[in-house]
Formats: C-alpha cells, sequence, structure tokens
C-alpha cells in the first residue's frame, strides 16, 4: 500500500470526508439523478452492482434503490469507509460489502465467485487516487467484468487544464464547503474552511487526470457511448458502454 494512501484507513479522515465534504460536492443530488438516467436507459433490468471504492455506498444504493431486485457488491479498502457503507445500507438484504484494494491486479480474486459479471459498474471519487498505468488497466478489467450490455460509470476527480481553471475549481468547492458547514452550524470561518481545504492530509494522494484523456482510454478498450455525461469544473461524470453481443 502506498503511504499516501494509508491516511483512507483512519476513522478520522473517513468521517471529516462523510460529514464535512462530501455533503457539500457541488451538484451531487444532479450526478446521481443523470447516473440513474443512464443505468436505465443502458440495461433496464439490472442484476447485479458493483460499487468499486464504495465508500459509504451512496451510489451503488442509488442504483438498489431504483432496481429492487438487483444484488450490490460494495467494496473498499478502508475498514472504516465500509463500516458506514454497512451503516446506510443497513436492512438490505441483496447486498455484501468485500475488503479488498483494486491498487493491485489480484484484487479481482477477492469479488464472490457466485458474481463473476455484473450489469452495472460504479465509482466514486476513488479512482483518481491510481497511477494512469494502473487506472488504464482498470478500465480494461471492468470492460471485461461487465455483461453485455453493462455500463461503466465514474463520477469523479478531474485534472483542470491550466492553473486558472484549477483556481476557479478551488474557489467554487470552497464556497461549497462554506455554506454547508454554515448550513449544519459548525461556526466554522470561511477561512478557517479555506485553510483545511489546502492542508487536507488526502490531497497529495491525488492523480488526477484531464477527463477527454480517460474518455479515449474508455473508446480504445471497446467501450460505447463513451462521453463525459456531466461535468462542473473538476468533478466529472463519464464512463461507457459494452455492447452487448
Amino acid at each position: 500500500m502506498k503511504s499516501q494512501d494509508v491516511v483512507w484507513q483512519t476513522s478520522e479522515l473517513t468521517q471529516t470526508y462523510l460529514t464535512g465534504i462530501r455533503g457539500a460536492i457541488p451538484l451531487a443530488q444532479e450526478q446521481i439523478d443523470v447516473m440513474r438516467r443512464l443505468v436505465r436507459a443502458a440495461c433496464p433490468s439490472v442484476s447485479s452492482v458493483l460499487d468499486l471504492g464504495c465508500g459509504d455506498g451512496i451510489l451503488g444504493q442509488a442504483i438498489l434503490d431504483e432496481h429492487t431486485q438487483a444484488f450490490g457488491v460494495f467494496a473498499d479498502f478502508s475498514a472504516p469507509m465500509l463500516e458506514a457503507a454497512r451503516s446506510r445500507l443497513d436492512g438490505y438484504s441483496r447486498c455484501r460489502f468485500i475488503d479488498l484494494d483494486y491498487g493491485k491486479k489480484a484484487w479481482l480474486d477477492g469479488l464472490p465467485p457466485d458474481l463473476s459479471s455484473f450489469d452495472v459498474i460504479v465509482s466514486g471519487f476513488s479512482i483518481h487516487h491510481q497511477p494512469d498505468v494502473r487506472k488504464k488497466e482498470l478500465y480494461v478489467e471492468f470492460y471485461e467484468l461487465l455483461n453485455p450490455g453493462g455500463i461503466f460509470l465514474n463520477l469523479e476527480h478531474v485534472a483542470s487544464h491550466s492553473p486558472w481553471l484549477e483556481r476557479r475549481f478551488e474557489e467554487l468547492f470552497i464556497d461549497a464547503l462554506f455554506a454547508y458547514q454554515q448550513q449544519i452550524g459548525s461556526g466554522m470561518s470561511r477561512q478557517q474552511v479555506d485553510a483545511e481545504f489546502y492542508s487536507r492530509p488526502d490531497k497529495a494522494a491525488n492523480i488526477l487526470s484531464p477527463v477527454e484523456e480517460q474518455c479515449d482510454w474508455l473508446r480504445e478498450i471497446g467501450f460505447n457511448h463513451v462521453d463525459c455525461y456531466l461535468k462542473i469544473f473538476e468533478l466529472a461524470l463519464f464512463g461507457g458502454v459494452k455492447l452487448a453481443e
């Protein structure tokens, strides 16, 4: 495990992310709405979902709530995140939680033997911690895991094309974080939010890549209908469909 990844093994960072950051993500509901719309169009009858790097399982849960016959696999290498997912999905009988590190090629051996393929693979703000070489390998592995007609969707932190655009994203996100802190009554000032944003311990683990390049990789692999379906600065929902045979 790379040293910069260790931060996600801590309960402190997990709670900071889940209670103080994720709720402030701009267009969060729109991202999920577009994701569900794409899943419906590509695979109207979903039977299996893999939420990889699942965090608290919010993306996979959104799909299970709409496709009530589907079974979900929620996988993460962070024990605190998996515990948060179990808590969120408490009462759901059609799901399984797996501790695995998809940064290692052997991660596929950790999947349930009775679930060797999936109709839907989703990931949220997770794959950007991998080097580009590993990102490309993962996208190939996802393509092979998908059933014909299945869809892969990545809700991701991507690279800006210039420092000027990066700064515009940072301003937007800090504004959103500050508004969220006001909403929950934390009492944090904007200066405090700004300082925490730039000193956050997980920042060193980010390996951002432009969304256009990642879409090109998906096309080269064989995905169809590849696009960036929704984007606001460095937050992007993109992916593609494995055509039915």
